[in-house]
Order: structure tokens, then C-alpha cells, then sequence
């Protein structure tokens, strides 16, 4: 079940908000965690039970570094608790890819080296690992206190607006609302519009674009012109699928009277590849700073060299974590990595570039990871490489020209603009319609009637990220 789908709006939602909302306010966590469970198990029930063992594994590891007075017990609690949500983590994600390198090096079309029968990695879990590791690091350092009420704890890792996509919520930015929080209309309609607004994000601008994301991709010798489209179009596609579904996210929470933090801030208008990182999945980028890159490398305070290494590592991590089907997330991280240390070393020369030049130059170092990040596997994303810098001819080819209906025009032509005008001078002096009170409190209500009459007349494809 996904949040852009009939069954969720017209039954999960409705059926779930009536139970939490006559339910006492002691009980609403329990209210909570069994909905959110319903809300997981309706996909993946099997699954259900890897997540509530992390999570039981986790709050007891915390109890026991809470209680224990020995440091060296607390790190070694923390770390065995870390190293088991690790230990699923990468065997689901990548014990398909390694069993196939291997077979592929050692095997032959008649015979494999290992005999093999794929394993699908549960939705949710990544993004599991991560709140349990963040949870068990602060609370080896004392920044939050360990809760001991099992069912709290589970309702925070469950909380279905978050547990399968994101956006990463630090146990810290709940831990008051999970013990005591009180309905407000105000927060109430707030989360409404930014749930509409994302919906719309989704099912009016990202779910047109992916029949043309899919051609290119699978093209075996596209155009510049075809693979500039079909790169642009994804860019474009994960951009308003991701951030429209933690929009979803964030409104939900605010509806159950959580503040989340925000995800996106215009990651395509960012001067720099470090300003991308400030604006793009921005609790991902500051988890990966935070607990990997300051906590565990050291950040920058061991001279220039182990910074830059520090650097390539936290990217490379961070896309070993977004992979499992292939080693492209690997290399796509490998080159946000490089992509920052250059960025560092020409900032530390004294060097400058222009703005305009600095923010283009920016969004083509994006689009072409993204292009790795997109592709089925390596040789695809050199298929596709090799059509963005000319090797495959210039035209533009007729299944892309057949394939682009007035629908996807729409759709790319109205994403480019939404990205556009948070940076121009009309959106940020608030003048003309745009910023009128009676326009912002309508736009949402009129773009979700129209995503959902779309939506009725056809299949919204899955959130891009739920493979993650």
C-alpha cells in the first residue's frame, strides 16, 4: 500500500484516523504502532517480523547501555546492536549482487559457482537501520535517555509515515510528542496541505515522466538528445517522487501531531555540490555527517589528506547503502564523493566561479550520477553515458519523439518551472497571486482533486525510493 493509492485514501486513512482519534490520549502510541504494523504487514506481512525483532534487539541494547555504569559494556552493547541491524541490512541488500560477482568471475552459462536462489530485500529496512543506529548512538552518548516503554519505542521505528521511506527522524525531535501530544486544527490543516501538495508532486509531475525514463534507459544506443531527455526526465521524476512523498510524510505526522524535519530545500538550485548536499535528502546527508563522516572518520580534523578520504568514504558508504541490485550506487556515490573533494580543494586554492556557472555546473555533475544511479547496471549506465557526450549520434530518435505525448510535456514543463521559481524574484518578494493567503490556502485543495481524478483512471507506479 502506498500513500498515493485509492486503498490508502479511502481506507487506510480514514478507517486508521477514526480508531486514533477516539482512542484516549494514553493509548494513542499503542493506536499507532498497531495501525502502522497493519499499514506494513498490508505489503509485506513476512517482513513484519524481521522489523520487530531489530526493534526489540535495539530497545533492549539500549536499556542495557542506559543502565550499565562501565563504559567500555555501553560501547560494546551499542556497537553489537549496530553490527546486527548492519548484518540484515547487508545481507538483504547485497547478498544478491555479491553471490552474482561471484558467479560472473568464477561461473559459466552451464554452471553456476554458487547455486543460488535470489533473496528481495524487505521494504523498510534500510530505513529501520538507520533510526535504530542514530537512536543507539545518542543514547551512548547521553544526548536522549533510553525508553523503556517497548510500545513507545515501537511506534517511533514504526510510525508508518516515515518507516518506508523516510524522511530519517532522529528519536530526539519526537521523544516529547511520543510521551504527550494534543491535537491541533491548525497543525491539522497544515498537514493536510502539505499531503495534498505532495500528492500532487507525485501523481501530476513524477508518474508521467517514468514511461520516457524507462525507454531512454533501456535504449541500446540512445542520441545525445534522447539521453539528455531521458536524464533530465529522471532528474526531474526522483525529484518530485521523493520529495512529494516526504512531503506526504511530514503532513501526516503533523495530522498525528509529530514535526518532522524537512527533506528537501530546492536541491537543484544549490551553488555548489556541498549546497546540494545541504538541500538533497537533507536527513540522509546529515545522518551520514553526524554518525559516519564527524562520529566514526573524524570529519576534518585530521588534516587535508584524511579529510578527503573521510569524504570519498561517507559518499561511498552512503551509496552502498542506497544499492543492492548492482555496484552503480557504489560508483555513483564514488563520484559525489570525488565531486566534493574537488569542490574542496578549488575552494581551498582561492579559486571562484561565477554563480550562474557554479550552480550549472552543479546540476551536470548531478544529472550524470544520476544517470549511474538510474541504470540498471554498469554497462547500462555507460550505454547511456556514452549518448550524453555525443558517441551515439546527435537526432533525436523516433520511439523518443513517438513517446513524447503532450502529457509528459506537461509534466516536465511544469516540474522545471516548480524548480525554477523558488529562485526567482517574484517567489521571493511574495508579489502577485502566487503569494496571496487566498491562493496558498487553494492551490493544494485544486492540484489534489486533479491528481486524484487522475489517479482513479490509472496506476500510480511505487515510490522510486522504496527499493532503498
Amino acid at each position: 500500500m502506498v500513500f498515493a493509492s485509492l486503498e490508502f485514501l479511502t481506507l487506510f486513512l480514514p478507517v486508521f484516523f477514526a480508531f486514533y482519534f477516539l482512542t484516549p490520549q494514553q493509548f494513542r502510541n499503542h493506536t499507532l504502532l498497531i495501525g502502522s504494523w497493519l499499514f506494513y504487514a498490508w505489503w509485506t506481512p513476512k517482513f513484519l517480523i524481521l522489523i520487530i525483532a531489530l526493534t526489540i534487539i535495539t530497545w533492549l541494547a539500549a536499556i542495557l547501555i542506559d543502565k550499565s555504569a562501565s563504559e567500555k559494556y555501553k560501547t560494546r552493547m551499542m556497537t553489537g546492536a549496530i553490527l546486527v541491524n548492519l548484518a540484515s541490512l547487508a545481507w538483504y541488500k547485497y547478498a544478491n549482487v555479491v553471490v552474482q560477482s561471484l558467479n560472473d568471475l568464477f561461473g559459466s552459462p552451464d554452471h553456476s559457482f554458487i547455486a543460488w536462489e535470489k533473496i528481495f530485500l524487505p521494504i523498510a529496512l534500510s530505513f529501520t537501520v538507520l533510526h535504530a543506529i542514530s537512536y543507539l548512538v545518542d543514547v551512548r552518548r547521553g544526548t536522549v535517555q533510553a525508553q523503556y516503554k517497548l510500545s513507545f519505542f515501537s511506534a517511533y521505528i514504526a510510525m508508518f509515515p516515515h518507516l518506508i521511506a523516510g524522511p530519517i527522524v532522529r528519536y530526539k525531535v519526537i521523544e516529547k510528542e511520543l510521551w504527550e501530544r494534543f491535537f491541533s486544527a491548525e497543525e491539522f490543516a497544515s498537514g493536510v496541505r502539505l499531503f495534498m501538495i505532495g500528492f500532487a508532486m507525485k501523481v501530476l509531475i513524477a508518474d508521467p515522466l517514468s514511461p520516457l525514463v524507462e525507454l531512454v534507459f533501456t535504449q541500446s544506443a540512445p542520441s545525445l538528445i534522447d539521453s539528455w531527455i531521458g536524464c533530465g526526465a529522471y532528474t526531474i521524476q526522483l525529484y518530485f517522487d521523493f520529495a512529494g512523498y516526504s512531503l506526504m510524510a511530514i503532513g501526516l505526522g503533523l495530522m498525528l501531531g509529530f514535526r518532522f524535519e524537512i527533506n528537501f530545500n530546492n536541491p537543484y538550485l544549490a551553488v555548489s555540490i556541498q549546497d546540494f548536499w545541504r538541500r538533497w535528502h537533507v536527513t540522509l546527508s546529515s545522518w551520514l555527517r553526524d554518525y559516519l563522516y564527524i562520529a566514526w572518520l573524524g570529519g576534518n580534523r585530521n588534516g587535508q589528506t584524511r579529510t578527503y578520504i573521510n569524504l570519498m568514504l561517507t559518499m561511498s558508504i552512503g551509496g552502498l547503502w542506497h544499492g543492492g541490485e548492482s555496484w552503480n550506487f557504489l560508483i555513483w556515490g564514488f563520484i559525489h564523493g570525488a565531486a566534493l573533494c574537488t569542490a574542496r580543494a578549488y575552494n581551498i586554492m582561492g579559486y571562484a566561479m561565477p554563480d550562474f556557472f557554479s550552480r550549472l555546473l552543479t546540476l551536470i555533475v548531478v544529472m550524470l550520477a544520476w544517470t549511474v544511479f538510474r541504470a540498471a547496471d554498469f554497462s547500462a549506465a555507460m550505454t547511456v553515458w556514452g549518448g550524453q557526450f555525443g558517441f551515439n549520434g546527435m537526432a533525436m530518435g523516433d520511439e523518443v519523439a513517438l513517446a513524447l505525448r503532450p502529457t509528459i510535456y506537461a509534466s516536465f514543463i511544469l516540474g522545471v518551472a516548480c524548480i525554477i521559481y523558488p529562485g526567482t524574484r517574484i517567489a521571493q518578494s511574495g508579489w502577485w497571486i502566487f503569494g496571496t493567503q487566498a491562493w496558498r490556502a487553494i492551490w493544494p485543495v485544486l492540484a489534489f482533486a486533479y491528481a486524484l481524478i487522475v489517479l482513479t483512471g490509472q496506476q500510480s507506479p511505487p515510490f522510486l525510493y522504496f527499493q532503498f
